[in-house]
């Protein structure tokens, strides 16, 4: 039995937040925005919901699709770089929130890479039979630290959460390789001061090269081909850079996601929103090869090559 996903799901708010409602707010353009970075819209949380709030929602989701209890679950860890508060870690809140009372729980902080470093971990877990069913969460509300008056990273970001439960699946399903790393000493061209801080340019040429790079590193790992993939869910940070990554692969456009166009760069929480909404879509199929891979602040990165089903 390896570690897999058996359940999946996804929380946005309501309130969306169009390039032309931007076009009022500062001297941008939709056209300029989403010739550049594919964004039509992005979704923002009102001030009373935090991150924690969209974490249940979209946990509450992934647990009942999985078909188990929330005192099934053995460990919670969540993705996020926007946490309510310093501490208690809003795994706990979740873990509380939900009555997982058998649940450890921690926070994981890899930005936007964050979701794929805690699917990795958890299934480290499973497969040394320490834990049966584990909830990762990619939880952001990057809407509190985005500077609305700095057009280059106010018309990029969103809010929003994606959860999956991972658990023993059938021999030749679940996790068939990964890749995480780690470059420190780019760190500083994306970061947090009071705001989101980035280096566009330095950005995007890293993310080029390592989401490309990572993809076929993991299907070469697994004993794979780029013609045994059916379905591609890059990190949903610039329609550019993932265009890149599926050209590598040689995959047909269908065969990617692209959220992006309604909710924008969403950091922990792209990857496993795009998961749930591919798959309630009917694009996701079991035994259905996935590549997911995503790159963040750090400067970090993962990709996961993975049998879809139980």
């Amino acid at each position: 039995m390896g570690a897999g996903i058996i359940g999946v799901g996804y929380y946005a708010p309501e309130k969306v937040l169009t390039n032309a409602d931007l076009e009022k707010m500062m001297d941008t353009s939709d056209e300029w925005i989403r010739t550049r970075t594919g964004i039509e819209e992005r979704r923002i949380a009102p001030d009373e919901m935090d991150t924690s709030d969209m974490a249940y929602f979209a946990a509450e989701k992934a647990l009942a699709h999985a078909g188990i209890s929330a005192k099934d679950i053995d460990l919670i860890l969540v993705a996020t770089v926007t946490p309510d508060r310093p501490f208690p870690s809003v795994a706990c809140m979740l873990q509380e929130r939900l009555g997982a009372v058998n649940a450890a729980a921690l926070d994981i902080s890899a930005a936007c890479a964050g979701f794929m470093y805690g699917v990795v971990t958890a299934s480290q877990f499973i497969d040394n039979g320490a834990y049966k069913y584990i909830l990762v969460v990619g939880a952001e509300k990057l809407s509190k630290i985005i500077d609305w008056t700095d057009r280059n990273t106010a018309v990029l970001f969103g809010d929003g959460a994606g959860a999956v439960v991972m658990g023993p699946v059938s021999p030749g399903r679940g996790i068939l390789s990964f890749e995480l790393g780690a470059d420190g000493t780019g760190g500083k061209h994306l970061y947090q001061d009071e705001y989101i801080i980035m280096n566009g340019r330095e950005v995007f040429k890293f993310a080029v090269r390592q989401m490309g790079e990572s993809s076929l590193n993991v299907l070469e790992k697994a004993g794979l081909s780029k013609n045994d993939v059916d379905f591609l869910i890059p990190h949903q940070a610039n329609i550019r850079i993932m265009e890149a990554a599926r050209q590598r692969l040689e995959l047909p456009e269908e065969k990617m996601s692209t959220t992006i166009r309604r909710y924008g760069n969403t950091s922990a929480a792209s990857i496993p929103i795009s998961l749930a909404e591919e798959f309630e879509a009917g694009k996701i199929k079991d035994d259905d090869v996935i590549v997911m891979v995503g790159f963040g602040g750090g400067l970090t990165w993962g990709a996961i090559a993975l049998r879809w089903g139980r």
